[in-house]
């Protein structure tokens, strides 16, 4: 009896290491490698599509540290992703209300801005992050600012919010918010205030650069706007109601230099990215039109220098080089959504695959939501440079790096072109910060303006080169 037991076990042992070896997910990819990924079991489906995981963002202390925000149907997770192959969610915030399909995610300084357009009872919610990773604490969960919004962003000291329902807005098809205090936002302008009978539909998403406002209006395309801070006003620019394979007008992403915006047609299911020409503001002209597939459908784009990071449903990660908008180039993807093949045939629900993703952390790892499979921490290592080729005897080295604001950094070029350079610092929102002409050189000094801690970028250009390089800024 003791002889059979221990070949019982044996074989049970056996049969437990061979179905978990070939039980491993295998995930169709290119130029990106899995880290790791992160799951909850507790967190339940919604009935309706069975999503579990929704909005995504990320954040990063002075330290070095890095952290998944995590929206799901039932709150929001913190999860510190420092050590890229083993995620530890720290902490957790509860939703007004669970079953939520919505989740929207921005950061500002050391502050999480939370919100969900699933409907009442909702709330606003503002995270300080500051104690991470012992925890977080909330200094806002109310109706006070809005009850609830479908999409937000920050752009400088100011908050935008499209469709944001209750507090001071009441309904508004998009609004501004001022973040001088940032644990309480406070109304400056809605869009009604000055075009009252503009926009056909609530704003469904918005992108901001400098204040300059490119929304997606859903089926009555996009609207381009100015919000004069002097003025405290709306100012109309522009509007493209009508272009190729047109639908749901949905997200949008801008290239580093401004010239650029991708947008993505949610509805119907399939329709392929826009590379809209936005170089004159008053002249808007669609360059060409791309797809990851037939039948698969771009959600939401999201923009280093030129590589633009596409959150695909049933196809997960997409990454394009669109530093020529009339031929952009697939350079990498991961189908974070093995439930269907790239390419299909595809599952009938279009909730499936990834809803977001998050590439703006400065160890250059990618963060993406899944929403039926959760947070995915993915390396783009391989396609790192892509858009802009290097020389092999080209090398450009930043130090100190990480810097202090109000700091001189010294920039040493090697085998750079003769000739003169522009070197511009960049966010990583694509946003100009400052600029300045100079002849090239063994080494340039450079100061540093005042800038918060995060991860900026140094481009340099020159006739027939274009280096970018990464700059951290630690106080």
């Amino acid at each position: 009896m003791k002889i059979k037991s221990i070949i019982f076990k044996i074989i049970i042992v056996s049969i437990f290491l061979f179905s978990n070896s070939y039980a491993q997910v295998v995930y169709q990819s290119q130029n990106i490698t899995l880290l790791s990924n992160w799951t909850n079991p507790s967190i339940p489906a919604e009935p309706s599509h069975g999503l579990k995981y929704g909005g995504i963002w990320g954040w990063h202390d002075s330290q070095g540290k890095e952290y998944a925000i995590q929206g799901a149907s039932d709150g929001t997770y913190f999860v510190d992703v420092t050590n890229p192959s083993n995620p530890i969610q720290v902490d957790f915030v509860q939703g007004r209300r669970t079953n939520c399909l919505y989740h929207e995610i921005k950061t500002y300084s050391h502050y999480a801005y939370l919100s969900s357009d699933d409907y009442s009872p909702n709330s606003f919610q503002i995270v300080d992050l500051q104690y991470l990773p012992d925890s977080v604490h909330v200094v806002m969960d109310s109706t006070l600012v809005f009850e609830r919004a479908h999409t937000m962003w920050v752009d400088g000291d100011k908050l935008y919010a499209a469709s944001a329902n209750g507090g001071y807005a009441v309904n508004t098809q998009m609004a501004v918010y001022s973040l001088a205090n940032p644990e309480s936002p406070t109304l400056l302008r809605m869009i009604e205030d000055d075009y009252p009978t503009l926009l056909g539909s609530p704003a469904h998403d918005m992108l901001v650069r400098n204040d300059t406002i490119y929304a997606s209006i859903g089926y009555y395309g996009l609207y381009i706007f100015h919000f004069n801070s002097t003025l405290n006003h709306f100012e109309y620019i522009n509007s493209l109601t009508s272009y190729p394979s047109a639908g749901y007008n949905h997200s949008s992403a801008l290239t580093a230099d401004g010239h650029t915006l991708i947008f993505c047609d949610e509805v119907p299911s399939g329709l392929p990215i826009k590379a809209l020409d936005v170089t004159n503001l008053q002249s808007l002209v669609v360059k060409s039109t791309f797809s990851s597939s037939a039948g698969a459908t771009p959600h939401n784009p999201f923009m280093v220098g030129n590589n633009c990071f596409i959150a695909y449903y049933q196809e997960g990660l997409q990454v394009y080089d669109v530093s020529n908008p009339v031929n952009p180039i697939l350079i990498g993807y991961f189908d974070t959504h093995n439930q269907s093949p790239l390419g299909g045939p595809f599952t009938p629900d279009p909730y499936a695959g990834a809803w977001g993703a998050y590439p703006f952390l400065p160890s250059g790892n990618v963060l993406v939501s899944d929403m039926q499979n959760g947070l995915f921490v993915l390396s783009t290592s391989a396609i790192s440079g892509l858009s802009h080729p290097q020389k092999n005897n080209e090398t450009v080295n930043i130090y100190p790096n990480p810097s202090n604001a109000n700091e001189i950094i010294t920039i040493a070029l090697n085998n750079i072109s003769i000739g003169d350079l522009l070197i511009e610092l960049i966010d990583v929102e694509g946003r100009l910060i400052s600029s300045f002409n100079t002849k090239s050189s063994e080494q340039i000094n450079l100061m540093i303006p005042k800038l918060e801690e995060g991860v900026y970028l140094i481009k340099i250009k020159t006739d027939c080169d274009l280096l970018i390089k990464k700059l951290v800024i630690n106080h």
